[in-house]
């Protein structure tokens, strides 16, 4: 691909990402993608010959992008709770966004709707945070700045249905707190 027709697809999902975030995978159509790049829609089909292969790239560049803020997180920060802390970050940036919501929870919450490769680009984003959170709550237990008693899968869980969920009744309860209430308040409960 030429450097334009690479810019091109960028700024495709580019634009695909801010209205999953404001609308959902069934939220938007070709059109409105062409219209806000500035093309034509057979532009965005030569780009991405349908919808689900847009937003399974979409999502796996998503996934990829948290990856790699997850490992700058790691190598930044040596004390378990702080990574927690700017875990919870993350999701407070993208909240602060015009109230967006994390594009994996968006379609998450159409998972039995999407079609199959969307679904497994979204079940990746999920198991990735999943075991980088218990792997941080791990840490954070022997490191005694979180309660043993609870499992670390649990607390994973938790965390992130917290962190989705916050965005979500924050949008529609228009509250400001969002994820970074919540997160602050979820660490503070399960700290020691």
């Amino acid at each position: 691909m030429s450097g334009a027709a690479v810019g091109t697809a960028e700024r495709v999902l580019d634009v695909a990402e801010a209205l999953i975030q404001q609308r959902g995978y069934g939220g938007f159509s070709y059109d409105d993608v062409a219209q806000a790049v500035g093309i034509r829609k057979p532009s965005v089909h030569h780009h991405f010959r349908t919808k689900a292969g847009l937003v399974t790239e979409l999502a796996q560049r998503y996934t990829r992008r948290f990856e790699s803020a997850l490992a700058a997180i790691d190598i930044a920060r040596s004390q378990p709770l702080a990574r927690l802390k700017a875990y919870v970050r993350l999701f407070s940036r993208t909240y602060a966004n015009d109230g967006r919501l994390c594009v994996c929870g968006m379609l998450g919450a159409e998972a039995d709707a999407l079609p199959a490769g969307v679904a497994d680009a979204v079940e990746a984003f999920f198991r990735l945070n999943l075991t980088w959170l218990v792997a941080a709550f791990r840490d954070a237990q022997s490191a005694r700045q979180v309660r043993a008693d609870l499992r670390a899968g649990a607390l994973a869980e938790a965390l992130l249905a917290a962190l989705e969920g916050a965005m979500v009744v924050g949008r529609g309860a228009r509250t400001g707190g969002g994820p970074a209430a919540v997160g602050k308040t979820f660490l503070a409960s399960v700290g020691v």
